[in-house]
């Protein structure tokens, strides 16, 4: 067991180095599979040593080892969170089969890449949601075909819901955020309802932050939603069934 949680952790630190690849390379037409990774200030190849997950940065103190320019700390702590992220849906759904964990991890792989590209570029790749939304598919058909279903059907009513938002407020969402909201459907099934809940009240929370800080400037400034998003689809992949059962069982027992 020990040596599982250990892999599962690896796997979690490596993936998520990629996703930061992929984070970086794809808003740039960039092949995440083409070239070594290079320093964005100077262009020197980062060598083998200097690409270990968490590890490097440390030891580097967060800079190019050539030119000393700084490497942003979202880079390993989305390393970190991963591997611990992948860790934990190892722990929470290894009963359920080897599909169930791979659902998890995959989902959470995919917030990554979301999160790291909407806080930067502020978008939403489609070359990432495509893909991501067929292995929910078809993981959820490996875990149980049962499940098929509903889970289509959440994803619908998702994107649906935020399609109608978006609508409504052109500028304070995105197709991007819509298509995530199908996407995470997708993967969570029922339990997207929390994660949308959880990611509204997380993005409401900031505003209000944004205004009493910076008044009526706050409202000028332009501020992704795919990362509270990301925040609510965390808490309802682990917790979320949960939720929906106190839920229903608090207002529609009986």
């Amino acid at each position: 067991m020990i040596v599982a949680a250990v892999l599962i952790t690896l796997l979690g630190l490596l993936l998520g180095s990629f996703a930061g690849v992929i984070a970086y390379r794809v808003p740039r037409d960039e092949s995440p599979f083409g070239g070594r990774s290079h320093c964005e200030s100077c262009g020197a190849v980062v060598a083998a040593r200097d690409n270990v997950p968490v590890l490097s940065w440390l030891v580097l103190r967060g800079r190019c080892r050539d030119c000393r320019a700084r490497i942003p700390a979202l880079y390993p702590l989305t390393e970190a969170a991963l591997g611990l992220g992948f860790l934990a849906s190892w722990l929470t759904y290894e009963d359920d089969g080897a599909a169930a964990v791979a659902l998890a991890c995959t989902f959470l792989f995919v917030l990554a890449i979301i999160t790291l590209t909407d806080l930067e570029h502020r978008i939403i790749p489609n070359v990432v949601l495509g893909p991501a939304a067929i292995a929910a598919i078809a993981l959820v058909a490996l875990w149980d075909t049962g499940e098929l279903g509903p889970h289509l059907l959440a994803a619908a009513i998702a994107g649906g819901a935020l399609l109608i938002v978006s609508l409504a407020y052109p500028r304070g969402m995105g197709m991007g955020d819509v298509k995530l909201a199908f996407v995470m459907g997708l993967f969570l099934g029922r339990a997207v309802a929390p994660a949308l809940l959880i990611g509204f009240a997380a993005g409401a929370l900031y505003g209000v932050a944004l205004i009493a800080r910076h008044g009526s400037e706050a409202r000028k400034r332009a501020v992704p939603f795919g990362p509270f998003l990301a925040f609510g689809g965390v808490l309802a992949l682990f917790a979320g069934d949960a939720m929906v059962d106190w839920y229903v069982d608090s207002f529609f027992s009986g």
